[in-house]
C-alpha cells in the first residue's frame, strides 16, 4: 500500500513490543522448556540492498527441503511488491531471513537499503502474496506488474518457478488461468502438488496440478475452480479482489479471503472439481474483518487472516490479524502496527514444528516479525 508514514527503527521496535503485549494466538511463554515467560521473537527489516519496499508474501521453507542451496528448512521468505520509490507493482526481490541465527538483522529506516539477504531478483515486477515453497526444492512466486503504480497500467502477470539456488527455472504464463496471481496455497504431495492461485483482476481462483521432479516442475492440468468475487480499484491498495487462500486437505475445502467482499468463502471439492463454483459458501463475515488479505491455517486448526484496512476501516482497530474457526466462530485478534495498512502477508508451520512457527509482515516500517508460539493440536 502506498502513502504510508515513515517509522523509525526505534518506533518499529516499540511496535513489536506492543505486538507482544497484545499477542493472543496462544499463551505467551517459551516453547523450549527453559521456563521463560516471553515468547521467542525475531524482528527483521525486509528491505534488501536495492531498497525494495512493501513486503507482501511470506513463506516458511518446510522440513524435508533439500540441502545444498541458498535456503534451508526454517528459513522465512518475503516477497516485495514495490520498488525503492514505493511505486506499486514494481518490486523485484524475494528476501530470506534465518530466524534461528544468533544475531537478528536490525530494522532499517524505510526507503534505505537494508541487510535482508536477497534470495531472488525477478525480471517481471510486482512480486505478490502468491509465495510458496515446494518441499522437493522449488519456490513459487506470482507477480502483478504495473508501469507507474496505477491500476490502469496492470499488465499480464505470471507464476515463476525458482530453484533452491535462487535461479529462475521457468515462468508460467497463461492469460486464462494466471492473469494476475495475487496469492496462492499449496497441497504438497512430494512428486505431485496442487497449487491454488487467486487472480485479482479477473477475480478467479485456479488450480494447477503439477508433477515435481528433481530439476523441473511440469504443469499437468489447469482448472478454474471459483469465480465471481467482488473487486475494484483502490487508491491505497491498488486493486481489491480475492486474495488469501488456505487448503484443508482432510475435507478438500479451499478457503478464500475475498478482500472487497469482506468475507471468507469455502469452496468445496477444490482438489477434485473439474468446473468452477461461484465464490463458494460464505463462512465468516464478522464485523472484525476489515478487508482480509493473507489467509493461513494456524497449527491449532483455526484460520488466520490479515486485515488490510481497505474495507470497513476503523482507526481503533488497525492492522489486525484475526483468528477464527473453520465453522466461522471469531476467536481473537491482535495488531501488528499502531497505524492502518500494516498487516498483509502471514505464514505458519503446521507440521514438524521448528522453534519458529509464525511470521507476519508489517508494511508500515517494512519489517517482519517471526515468533515461536506454543499450540495445542486439535
Amino acid at each position: 500500500m502506498q502513502g504510508k508514514r515513515l517509522v523509525t527503527p526505534i518506533a518499529c521496535r516499540m511496535l513489536s513490543i506492543a505486538g507482544i503485549a497484545s499477542l493472543s494466538i496462544a499463551a505467551a511463554h517459551a516453547t523450549d522448556g527453559d521456563g521463560a515467560f516471553l515468547p521467542r521473537l525475531v524482528v527483521s527489516s525486509t528491505i534488501p540492498q536495492n531498497g525494495d519496499l512493501n513486503p507482501y508474501g511470506v513463506a516458511f521453507v518446510p522440513q524435508g527441503f533439500p540441502g545444498g542451496g541458498l535456503i534451508a528448512p526454517g528459513d522465512v521468505l518475503v516477497s516485495n511488491f514495490n520498488n525503492s520509490n514505493n511505486v506499486q507493482g514494481t518490486g523485484t526481490t524475494i528476501i530470506k531471513l534465518t530466524p534461528s541465527g544468533t544475531i537478528a538483522p536490525a530494522p532499517a529506516p524505510p526507503g534505505s537499503s537494508g541487510n535482508a539477504f536477497t534470495f531472488f531478483t525477478s525480471t517481471p515486477t510486482g512480486l505478490t502474496t502468491a509465495l510458496g515453497v515446494l518441499r522437493k526444492g522449488f519456490v513459487l512466486v506470482g507477480n502483478v506488474p504495473t508501469t507507474n503504480g496505477t491500476v490502469g497500467t496492470i499488465s499480464q502477470g505470471s507464476l515463476q518457478i525458482i530453484n533452491r539456488n535462487g535461479t529462475l527455472v521457468r515462468p508460467l504464463n497463461d492469460s486464462a488461468f494466471l492473469d494476475t496471481p495475487w496469492d496462492l496455497t499449496i497441497n504438497d504431495n512430494g512428486d505431485q502438488a496442487q497449487v491454488f492461485v487467486s487472480n485479482v483482476k479477473s477475480r478467479t481462483v485456479s488450480r494447477l496440478d503439477l508433477a515435481v521432479g528433481a530439476s523441473d516442475v511440469t504443469v499437468l492440468k489447469k482448472t478454474e475452480i471459483a469465480m465471481g468475487n467482488a473487486g475494484r480499484p483502490d487508491p491505497n491498495a491498488l486493486i481489491l479482489g480475492p486474495t488469501g487462500l488456505a487448503y484443508d486437505k482432510a475435507t478438500d475445502t479451499l478457503y478464500v479471503a475475498s478482500t472487497a467482499d469482506n468475507e471468507i468463502f469455502a469452496v468445496p471439492n477444490a482438489g477434485k472439481t473439474v468446473s468452477f463454483v461461484t465464490k463458494g459458501t460464505p463462512i465468516f463475515a464478522s464485523p472484525n474483518l476489515r478487508g482480509p488479505l493473507a489467509l493461513v491455517f494456524a497449527p491449532n486448526g483455526n484460520l488466520l487472516t490479515a486485515n488490510g484496512d481497505a474495507v470497513n476501516a476503523d482507526p481503533t482497530h488497525p492492522s489486525e490479524i484475526v483468528e477464527f474457526t473453520k465453522s466461522g466462530k471469531f476467536v481473537r485478534e491482535f495488531n501488528v502496527d499502531a497505524s492502518q495498512g500494516g498487516a498483509f502477508g502471514i505464514g505458519t508451520v503446521l507440521a514438524g514444528q521448528p522453534s519458529f512457527n509464525f511470521a507476519a509482515v508489517d508494511d508500515v516500517p517494512n519489517s517482519i516479525s517471526v515468533y515461536s508460539l506454543p499450540f495445542e493440536a486439535q
